[in-house]
């Protein structure tokens, strides 16, 4: 029996945004993980009780782990584990010391799980590896997101343990992007080929493919990927005459592809003077590094975008201790 339900208070460390590329809600709707969020953790968690074939020895002598972090960080993935032992370890009992969210230091005691010995240990490599990875996830996005300058920041679909990379990254503060292809409409190169058959000019060719758009289906979130000046003035002049024609007042966000802080700012600038600023969302992306943040507190764009968020963390450091129980 798990000292919970699969309800989840969220402690998030920063205001997230209305953009659309916040797309939490899909994730969790009123306190409790959604179909697909359910789906994708059964999913990783499967995979990892089968990788440990059943696991070593025990017995049904009764004992007590107790998670502690060995460096501080941020605290994500509770109701994972939650559901790990739910569907897998049903004799064990946790008690959370930590909430989705929380803070905590080296030393800090985060859960404590009781439960027959052969149980206990059987799950413990699953739950640190779990808990440490979406952990170190939300660490490393809260210490992006503290550090970025003024604007919001997002992971990319670029992840190693999908929805749960998603999640994580929502706890630290950062915007989750589309979820999954079908998520969100995004138009990027290697679809023009597709879009806009037979034309070799890329500018040309972008306006066809946004031309195209089911606007009643698409107009919420579109995401079309541009690589210079040209193809975003293109992009945001046919976007402007398709919501006049249709009354729309929806942004088209520019992902303004390996185009660095300065063009970017050209971007934004062309697009001001041409009286098309309001009709987009800039989003920055493609060879963002830590280091390089300060660089665009003044690029114009909304936000950035980089899966060094999710797949350059190393996992919150944690461990478990275990005794046995004296009544």
């Amino acid at each position: 029996m798990v000292i919970r339900t699969l309800q989840v208070w969220v402690r998030l460390p920063y205001n997230v945004s209305g953009l659309p590329h916040d797309r939490s809600e899909l994730l969790f709707r009123g306190g409790t993980p959604s179909k697909v969020m359910i789906q994708s953790m059964d999913s990783w968690i499967q995979a990892m009780v089968i990788d440990e074939h059943g696991g070593g020895g025990g017995s049904d002598l009764r004992v007590t782990g107790r998670v502690l972090a060995k460096d501080g960080g941020v605290i994500a993935g509770t109701f994972v584990v939650d559901r790990l032992i739910e569907l897998h370890f049903p004799a064990c009992e946790i008690l959370w010391n930590s909430s989705e969210g929380d803070t905590v230091s080296r030393g800090d005691r985060v859960l404590e799980i009781s439960g027959p010995s052969n149980q206990v240990l059987r799950c413990e490599r699953i739950l640190l590896n779990l808990l440490g990875r979406m952990s170190g996830v939300a660490t490393n996005t809260s210490t992006w997101a503290s550090e970025a300058p003024g604007i919001e920041i997002a992971c990319t679909r670029k992840t190693d343990w999908g929805l749960l990379d998603k999640w994580a990254v929502h706890i630290g503060g950062g915007l989750t992007h589309r979820l999954s292809r079908g998520d969100a409409l995004m138009i990027k190169e290697n679809d023009l080929a597709s879009l806009a058959p037979g034309v070799s000019d890329e500018c040309t060719a972008v306006g066809i493919a946004v031309g195209g758009i089911d606007m009643d289906h698409h107009a919420e979130f579109v995401v079309v990927e541009v690589r210079d000046e040209c193809q975003a003035l293109v992009t945001v002049r046919k976007w402007d005459e398709m919501q006049v024609d249709r009354g729309g007042c929806e942004k088209i966000v520019l992902l303004l592809d390996n185009m660095g802080p300065e063009r970017c700012l050209a971007v934004h600038s062309t697009l001001v003077r041409e009286g098309l600023r309001e009709w987009c969302l800039l989003e920055g992306s493609g060879g963002i590094v830590f280091d390089s943040l300060g660089n665009w507190k003044d690029s114009g764009v909304d936000l950035i975008s980089t899966s060094a968020l999710n797949r350059g963390a190393s996992p919150l450091d944690l461990t478990m201790m275990v005794e046995e129980v004296v009544e």
